[in-house]
């Protein structure tokens, strides 16, 4: 093997520490653009933290893809390490980053699965290379996916359509593939969420969820997709904040070493790294502290701790347990060994630095890399891999295209959108084809949410279209009752002209058994404006191309 990073052994133990520890900012370029003030850094945080501390990566949420590209850019420069850089972006680099490609979720797939198979497959490893190759193009070397858990519980409000499906064997054979295809670039891939986090209707993010099942079951279902990670030799795997009275009655999964070092190490012989789940989550600080809970998930055998509270304040807490004994010294150095063996990995491919023969230092000291690489966005290719997820993925039912008996009745048409949170929509404006495309046949758009008043004029005839889907920090898996009662309202009036839902397959399977068999309904699982042409094109009898004008605004030529 080639000499690695700069010696660590030469670091101190606070340096070495550090390197443990990735911290959040914002995407976004300036403090004032910063949406999540509690978790982001600001520039001179995050500058201190970088060139004092020395932390060893760097999460980030929100902005342009050009702006992270800058910004990834000059994090590397501040760094005496080279950091990791990390997203989740289990939905293509556009999920989080604007201007760059944003994908179905990984559900649809599982939807083209049970037609072919072997498409499914196809198209799960041209997602991963695809989204490895975007997330490279901006400075990311770490993709926070995929999610392999086994969404067996409709009600999950937070793993819900990101994961492939709700069957173990096509869960592991898709997530395999994106492994496959996403670790083929100069990135690292992650499974995730450790021991598995789909059998529960509780969201972690707010509390902590408990899986009941026995250590059968768990092999069975939860275990085997991440047994296929591990065979793929995928670079990290993610620990679930709950907890499985069956392997650990104690402590939840990422604080637990019966489940991170006796089970994911030991017994199932997992040699990359273990990465935490975000530490600001409620499940873990609720009741284990800002401070412990990092000591705790490092003592249980994780690597990376995610988004601490208090970096700083973690860091001496981590460096305390070690220097009293609590902790030995060589149970930190294999972390870091495993760390410096991830940063190698992804500085040996093509057009990125590489560290080897020995040499300690930036290989952009002497070359600077290109701030945005165009040549890897949105290409003709990923927008066409877009369309075929979405199209190969969608279902209708009822007579399509939607036939008017006359030029009137379309002009006369109510375009009723309803979204969770407008607030939270960045899917939908006027120019979006939810709203675009409808106008320009003459409908009149109205949109609500769940903290507006519903108004519906009777008798006026309705494209209903419903935006649901799972929703973390909510708590709830969206079946809003914004929705049904718009739902009940139409049908009893007999104004539903068509149904459009966007998002949930399990909301979409509730709403079409209440329509008449005629009714025209069309679902995607995707809820960007291009699933919106692709969509709207079926209940219209539009044709809409990968490349088209009119996947981005909505309107035809």
């Amino acid at each position: 093997m080639q000499p690695l990073l700069p010696d660590w052994q030469q670091l101190s133990l606070e340096q070495q520490v550090a390197q443990l520890f990735v911290v959040r900012t914002s995407g976004y370029l300036f403090d004032h653009q910063i949406r999540y003030p509690q978790w982001e850094a600001r520039r001179s945080t995050l500058k201190r933290w970088v060139e004092e501390l020395g932390v060893g990566g760097v999460i980030f949420l929100g902005g342009s893809a050009a702006e992270l590209a800058t910004k990834t850019a000059q994090l590397q420069e501040w760094a005496d390490i080279p950091l990791l850089m990390a997203a989740d972006i289990e939905e293509g680099v556009g999920q989080r980053f604007e201007g760059a490609t944003w994908m179905p979720p990984p559900m649809a797939l599982g939807a083209i699965a049970a037609m072919d198979w072997e498409r499914a497959k196809a198209l799960a490893f041209k997602l991963g290379e695809t989204t490895a190759r975007e997330a490279h193009a901006v400075g990311l070397n770490w993709l926070l996916a995929p999610v392999v858990d086994v969404n067996n519980n409709p009600d999950n409000p937070v793993i819900n359509v990101r994961a492939f499906s709700e069957l173990p064997d096509r869960v592991s054979a898709l997530s395999s593939a994106f492994i496959q295809g996403a670790q083929s670039q100069p990135v690292l891939a992650t499974a995730k969420h450790f021991p598995g986090h789909g059998d529960t209707a509780t969201d972690s993010h707010l509390e902590l969820p408990v899986i009941p099942h026995d250590r059968e079951r768990l092999n069975a279902v939860e275990l085997a997709p991440f047994q296929q990670a591990i065979a793929d030799k995928v670079a990290s795997i993610m620990t679930a904040h709950l907890l499985l009275p069956a392997l650990d009655g104690d402590k939840p999964a990422t604080l637990s070493k019966p489940i991170l070092t006796d089970l994911l190490r030991e017994e199932m012989g997992y040699e990359g790294l273990i990465v935490t789940d975000a530490l600001v989550m409620q499940a873990i600080t609720k009741q284990y502290g800002e401070y412990e809970a990092p000591v705790l998930a490092f003592e249980a055998g994780a690597d990376v701790l995610l988004m601490p509270v208090d970096p700083e304040g973690a860091i001496s807490a981590l460096c305390e347990a070690i220097r009293t004994g609590r902790i030995a010294q060589e149970r930190l150095e294999q972390s870091v060994e495993r760390i410096w063996r991830a940063k190698q990995r992804v500085s040996q491919g093509p057009g990125t630095p590489c560290f080897g023969d020995g040499v300690a230092g930036h290989g952009w000291e002497t070359e600077l890399p290109p701030v945005l690489d165009l040549a890897g966005l949105a290409q003709p290719e990923t927008r066409q891999l877009l369309h075929d997820i979405l199209q190969e993925s969608q279902a209708v039912q009822g007579q399509l295209p939607l036939q008017f008996a006359t030029p009137a009745i379309a002009a006369s048409s109510l375009n009723m959108v309803v979204v969770d949170s407008l607030l939270d929509a960045p899917f939908l404006g006027r120019h979006t084809p939810a709203i675009a495309l409808p106008n320009s046949l003459g409908y009149e758009s109205h949109w609500v949410d769940n903290q507006s008043n519903l108004k519906l004029r009777t008798g006026q005839p309705t494209l209903l279209q419903l935006f649901i889907r799972g929703n973390p920090f909510r708590g709830s898996a969206g079946l809003t009752q914004t929705a049904q009662l718009c739902l009940d309202q139409l049908l009893s009036n007999h104004c539903l002209q068509a149904l459009v839902l966007y998002g949930s397959p399990y909301a979409w399977h509730t709403f079409i058994s209440q329509l008449p068999a005629e009714l025209p309904a069309v679902f995607s699982y995707g809820q960007m404006p291009d699933a919106q042409a692709i969509a709207l094109g079926s209940l219209f009898g539009q044709q809409v191309g990968a490349n088209d004008r009119s996947a981005n605004t909505g309107f035809t030529d």
